[in-house]
């Protein structure tokens, strides 16, 4: 059996299309998604939430599960994430994502007693 190796450059043309393809590759590959994002579960029971004050960084993603025997509705106008989840039924749970850096101040619509701090650090 007799195997030759070749060394032959690409022309020009194929070579800026396979460098192009390897680019895009990449930027793809990049842009999947934070590998390292968190889900993270507040708990309201009892008007009120499981937690007073949480710590997430940006791109986690924070649930809100209704287990208490009224609805509620769960909203931010923060600066950081202005955001309303509409009415949450019970045994139900909505969810937020974070995707900028600050604090986050979450209210419910219905029960203004219900509130918490999200601080969303890098």
């Amino acid at each position: 059996m007799n195997v030759q190796a070749t060394t032959q450059a690409l022309p020009p043309s194929m070579m800026k299309t396979a460098l192009y393809a390897l680019t895009l590759m990449v930027l793809v590959m990049a842009s999947t998604g934070d590998a390292d994002a968190e889900d993270h579960v507040v708990t309201q029971s009892n008007m009120s939430f499981s937690a007073t004050d949480l710590t997430v960084k940006v791109g986690d993603t924070v649930s809100f599960s209704n287990r208490d025997s009224m609805a509620h509705n769960v909203y931010s106008l923060s600066d950081a994430k202005t955001f309303d989840l509409g009415s949450s039924a019970p045994n139900t749970s909505k969810k937020v994502t974070l995707d900028q850096p600050g604090v986050v101040d979450v209210e419910c619509a219905l029960h203004p007693s219900m509130r918490m701090k999200i601080k969303v650090t890098q």
